[in-house]
């Protein structure tokens, strides 16, 4: 039932319009178009080495939050998940047919983000698992904030402030204007931000190489929890 599920909840995001231009079409264009473009000064290097690990944390979000967050608020506006509560498929069962449904579609979007990186000149470096491991505790940590959303605010209300967050933190997460640019107090403050972590995280092990980046992972881990325990605790099914 969960894998039935799971492939129904894929099949409904990448059906979806809004969804695609969220998770594949904005991604793309904005790493070929700052990779190829001198807009915003990323530092020594290729910008696309900077640019890359940016992007593939924007496809996270973009993906475990903004679109989870928006699907799930109508889902529950117009009673699909009072319907589905009351199948004999278990609420915990439908959650994690909506996690795998992201994890999926977050699969596709890094093949296709890595290919287009390759194709732009990127040169990635570091560890896989470490890798790895920021996507699925980043994952999580979006994923929480987005439920949280679509389960305590209005559908429109979620609509419009998850597509706010998304632009606010594309601007001011790291993701395409380094965090140095904002200052050092700026810098300080939203480098606690989960796509800020996912991002810096990333790029030290893509870019520079390094291991494990500890403080990054410890940042997304308290969204993450932090995030789940309270949609757990205040998501309203109806």
């Amino acid at each position: 039932m969960i894998a039935a599920q799971a492939a129904l909840e894929t099949k409904m995001l990448l059906r979806n319009g809004e969804q695609l231009l969220l998770t594949v079409v904005i991604p793309t264009l904005l790493l070929v178009l700052f990779s190829s473009v001198d807009i915003v000064d990323t530092g020594k290097g290729e910008a696309v080495d900077f640019l890359a690990p940016g992007v593939l944390a924007l496809a996270v979000m973009s993906t475990a939050f903004t679109g989870q967050a928006i699907a799930t608020g109508f889902e529950r506006r117009y009673g699909v998940l009072k319907r589905l509560a009351s199948s004999p498929l278990p609420r915990w069962a439908l959650m994690t047919a909506k996690t795998a449904s992201v994890l999926v579609t977050e699969a596709l979007q890094v093949v296709l983000l890595t290919v287009i990186a390759f194709a732009l000149g990127w040169s990635p470096h570091g560890n896989p698992a470490a890798v790895l491991l920021l996507l699925v505790v980043g994952t999580a940590a979006f994923s929480g904030l987005g439920l949280l959303m679509a389960g305590t605010l209005k559908a429109e209300a979620t609509l419009a402030a998850a597509n706010l967050v998304f632009l606010l933190l594309l601007v001011g997460g790291g993701v395409i204007v380094p965090l140095e640019k904002f200052g050092s107090t700026g810098e300080q403050v939203l480098g606690l931000l989960p796509i800020s972590a996912l991002s810096d995280g990333l790029r030290d092990v893509l870019q520079h190489g390094a291991g494990m980046p500890w403080g990054d992972l410890g940042i997304l881990a308290v969204w993450a929890v932090a995030g789940l325990a309270a949609a757990g605790k205040f998501f309203r099914w109806e």
